[in-house]
């Protein structure tokens, strides 16, 4: 296996439990990304990693509209769509040259869907009152991301602007300022504004 891989199938075990949890009447609560609510989230994150499962394989992705996985049984779907985007991660080829759809280093894209494992949980767990705790080996291959990608996440609306936290701060707690996030949000913050 990849070490991509290896960091996919952890914090894929660490996100199916937080859309496991996540209840029917939760699904239009607000989020941290403020553009998504908790059902829109999913959809989101349904559709990212199918897409960067044929990203894995350098197949063309179709980004042009969402699935809405709502009315399907969604929490058990999760498990099995992580698997084949684990498995797809999996062959030293999928790391190998540029990706045709992206323009960037395969590698690259291989972190970047890490990111959506990562960040995206995080949201949907905040937003549901749950806890959430992301595998430390991942939080570290993302920084190393955030620093090879530098300012293009946020010139391309993919980090908001970077939210200050301490110094002294756990690496998640940097990371989730590095790409926009406050590590202080909270959704009943969120709908009183």
């Amino acid at each position: 296996m990849t070490t991509i891989s290896n960091l996919l199938r952890a914090s894929a075990d660490r996100a199916a439990p937080v859309l496991a949890a996540i209840r029917d009447e939760q699904l239009g609560a607000p989020t941290p990304c403020a553009e998504y609510g908790v059902g829109d989230l999913i959809n989101h994150l349904f559709q990212v990693v199918d897409n960067f499962e044929g990203l894995a394989r350098k197949e063309p992705t179709d980004w042009s509209g969402t699935p809405d996985v709502l009315g399907t049984d969604w929490r058990v779907r999760f498990a099995a769509e992580t698997d084949a985007l684990v498995a797809a991660w999996t062959p030293e080829s999928a790391l190998e040259g540029v990706s045709v759809n992206m323009g960037l280093p395969q590698l690259t894209i291989g972190r970047m869907v890490l990111l959506d494992l990562v960040l995206h949980p995080w949201d949907l767990a905040v937003a549901t009152g749950q806890e959430f705790t992301p595998d430390a080996d991942a939080v570290a291959e993302l920084h190393t991301l955030a620093d090879d990608l530098g300012d293009m996440p946020r010139k391309m609306g993919v980090f908001g602007e970077e939210v200050p936290v301490p110094a002294d701060a756990d690496p998640f707690t940097r990371l989730l300022g590095r790409a926009g996030r406050d590590p202080r949000w909270r959704a009943h913050a969120a709908a009183r504004h």
